[in-house]
């Protein structure tokens, strides 16, 4: 049986219209997620978290009931929009502060005062000495570096959930066995906690801090029982390694003069390696595993500067520093320690 030549053009229509309908459906659900989290994460009090997260939802099942029987009832569609677009300003009109009353590790904002030649002096460099969360001594110290002898750079990954995601740190090596840290982290108030979805909802503000290893190190795998591993990077010379540095000096400087917002997916601490890496290696590839920071070593050693002709495998097995930075406590020689087997390190080199 042959159908007329215009059915063609009506099924075409009625397709046209079921990928409309499935497609305005999908944007009022996802944009009713997006809704749902900036409410949670931003509207503390429950007495007005509670009432607008209803209005939200009921707006946003008539909208789809009037989607779903292809009766679009406009007011409805109107107010669910307009709901949405107020949440976007809002959430565009948040600001980040350097003001509140902040955790006793994030207090202070890592200061440069002053760059002369080869001579960097720091102000809030954390040397805590940790026992607990709860119990540490507080200590924010004024340290000098010698550019001249700054001799390594390596890369530390901290688990804490799972495989695919990891706290990303950068320490630098200097011929004195000082060994100096930089992360980026969110900077919590007092009694906040971290949460990774909190992050995409301008929820945190960032902070750069700059740490001994006993302090930013030992707090992980000793206090929080994170799982840690040290890379030594290759193929970097002294000028690129000073690069890389002043370039972290330049995010403290920035932080230090204005605040930012701390972003799950666009500015945390595997990113600002990455984005201060091209610095001064314009070339290096965008690439998923530094959204998924767990595997950063694996996306280090596929581009090259991890320590040459080892596989990863052994990379990761003998650069577990875990059960050495637990043994080692608070030992004064904790970075000498930690590295002991790392390949591309010799023995008791800093």
């Amino acid at each position: 049986l042959a159908l007329p030549e215009w059915s063609a053009g009506v099924h075409v229509r009625v397709s046209g219209r079921w990928i409309g309908r499935w497609a305005a459906m999908a944007a009022v659900l996802l944009s009713s997620l997006w809704v749902t989290g900036l409410l949670a994460y931003q509207l503390d009090a429950a007495w007005l978290r509670y009432p607008a997260l209803g209005a939200c939802w009921a707006l946003a099942v008539a909208a789809l009931w009037s989607f779903w029987r292809a009766r679009a009832r406009h007011r409805v569609v109107l107010a669910h929009a307009i709901f949405v677009l107020c949440a976007l300003l809002g959430w565009a009109s948040l600001e980040p502060r350097q003001d509140r009353i902040w955790a006793d590790d994030v207090a202070q904002r890592l200061k440069v005062v002053s760059v002369d030649g080869d001579s960097v002096v720091l102000d809030n460099v954390r040397n805590f000495n940790w026992r607990t969360e709860e119990d540490h001594d507080v200590r924010w110290e004024r340290r000098s570096y010698d550019l001249s002898t700054l001799r390594s750079a390596d890369l530390i990954t901290s688990y804490w959930m799972g495989p695919a995601i990891a706290h990303t740190l950068v320490s630098f090596g200097f011929e004195d066995g000082r060994n100096l840290v930089f992360s980026l982290e969110i900077r919590k108030e007092r009694g906040e906690q971290f949460s990774a979805f909190g992050g995409f909802f301008r929820r945190f503000e960032a902070t750069l801090v700059a740490a001994d290893e006993r302090d930013i190190v030992r707090v992980r795998s000793n206090v929080r029982g994170e799982q840690g591993y040290l890379y030594r990077l290759h193929g970097a010379s002294q000028a690129q390694l000073r690069a890389l540095f002043m370039a972290y000096l330049d995010r403290a400087r920035a932080l230090d003069a204005a605040p930012a917002f701390y972003n799950t997916l666009t500015s945390n601490c595997t990113t600002i390696v990455f984005e201060l890496a091209r610095t001064i290696a314009p070339r290096i590839p965008l690439d998923y595993r530094l959204l998924l920071s767990g595997y950063l070593p694996e996306y280090a050693y596929d581009i090259g500067v991890l320590a040459p002709g080892v596989d990863i495998a052994t990379l990761r097995a003998k650069g577990d520093i875990t059960r050495r930075a637990q043994a080692a406590d608070d030992a004064a020689d904790f970075s000498r320690q930690i590295r002991r087997g790392v390949p591309g390190i010799k023995q008791d080199a800093p």
